[in-house]
């Protein structure tokens, strides 16, 4: 079978296979294995071998499969990673999110572009790694939760660590139009709950109202985001260049004539560097402990103030020799590199030595979006690059 038409029937698989992907309503937090086990089933049928890792209640998985070399050799093995979970869908779509629909040359479907495609592209070349003569692994990695603060990564990681998967070339999926990203700031997520003394707003000072701590607390974070434009690096290669503080909401109160005793902010912050995290959380901390809790306490003695860690990803840093990258641009001919403002799990497999790229079909305009989409020349894109990495990655 010819070149062409090889690809041909390979880009009919990645269709067929992103279709089932999209039909599994693989929501963040909600159960994932159904779509897991079908992953599993199609490598192990080509003889890899596997093993998952669980969230606390087993209803979340990670899965990590393998299609071993037939030779061993100096070759750093290489991780195709990708997340199996999608955003929620709100109303507005013009077809069923979790039914595939081609119209002219897009393909329609909640995680059609980020980022299930790039997961088909991968289940449909797996047969051409199985049959080739590899001499070096190829992984598939498939985590639950990306898209909460990448909850599922990290018990991936540790896993691996345990195993002593800590080298290797590691490509994340995730929409760049194939081009290659090298950079990310972090993105850490946190909730701040405040327990205050409901009470009747005629006698205030009878009660502890967690609302007005809660306000003073959000003050305080559009201080300290100040602070944080004044920390940025000299040469830094993000837009903003600085860390940047979100508040995403204020909760509590029940009625206008009520002292509210609950109130919780949802807040995050992006750091260009961890030490501006670091800084940012002992501020704040040191803020919530000695300023406003013993206010909250004198009137009140069980007001509690307490800061949950939704996530916390780490960043992806640029590196001036990147195996990764430079794989990248040996299969596509471009050497150019670009930084991103979103968030990835790229970050994760760098901190344990794995040499890292962002890198995967579709734009990441396209993602989050009502009626979500990936170009279809986008699949046959990412094919070529997982033909390459098979000639870069089999016995001559």
């Amino acid at each position: 079978m010819s070149t062409e038409n090889n690809l041909n029937v390979l880009f009919d698989n990645s269709v067929k296979i992103l279709t089932d992907l999209i039909a599994f309503k693989t929501i963040s937090g909600e159960d994932n294995n159904s779509l897991i086990d079908y992953c599993d089933n199609i490598l192990k049928k080509l003889g890899a071998t596997s093993f998952r890792t669980f969230d606390e209640d087993k209803k979340r998985v990670n899965l990590f499969a393998t299609i071993k070399s037939k030779k061993p050799s100096n070759k750093k093995p290489i991780i195709l990673s990708g997340h199996t979970d999608v955003v929620p869908v709100s109303k507005g779509w013009s077809t069923d999110p979790f039914k595939a629909t081609i119209k002219g040359d897009k393909l329609y479907g909640r995680g059609s572009c980020d980022m299930k495609g790039f997961i088909a592209c991968t289940l449909a070349f797996a047969p051409i790694y199985s049959k080739s003569n590899l001499d070096r692994d190829i992984h598939f990695s498939f985590t639950f939760d990306e898209e909460t603060a990448c909850q599922g990564a990290p018990i991936l990681i540790k896993e691996l660590k345990k195993r002593e998967i800590k080298d290797g070339i590691c490509i994340v999926g995730e929409p760049t139009n194939m081009k290659i990203i090298d950079a990310h700031k972090g993105c850490y997520e946190y909730t701040t709950f405040f327990k205050g003394l409901a009470g009747h707003s005629s006698a205030p000072h009878k009660g502890v109202s967690a609302v007005e701590y809660a306000s003073r607390y959000v003050n305080k974070l559009i201080e300290l985001r100040n602070v944080l434009k004044d920390r940025a690096p000299k040469e830094s290669i993000f837009d903003p260049p600085h860390s940047t503080l979100s508040i995403g909401g204020i909760f509590g109160g029940i009625a206008h004539n009520v002292i509210a005793d609950k109130c919780h902010v949802n807040w995050e912050t992006r750091p260009v560097v961890k030490e501006d995290a670091i800084f940012l959380n002992q501020e704040l901390d040191k803020y919530a402990n000695e300023i406003l809790l013993p206010e909250m306490k004198k009137i009140f003695s069980s007001s509690s103030i307490e800061k949950k860690v939704i996530g916390e990803i780490i960043g992806f840093d640029r590196k001036d020799k990147s195996d990764a990258c430079e794989l990248i641009s040996s299969l596509t001919g471009d050497n150019s590199r670009q930084v991103v403002s979103f968030g990835t799990e790229a970050g994760l497999f760098q901190e344990i030595g794995i040499s890292t790229v962002v890198c995967g079909p579709g734009s990441i305009e396209q993602a989050h979006k009502i009626d979500e989409f990936i170009i279809l020349d986008e699949l046959k894109k990412c094919l070529k690059l997982l033909e390459g990495i098979k000639e870069k990655s089999s016995l001559n």
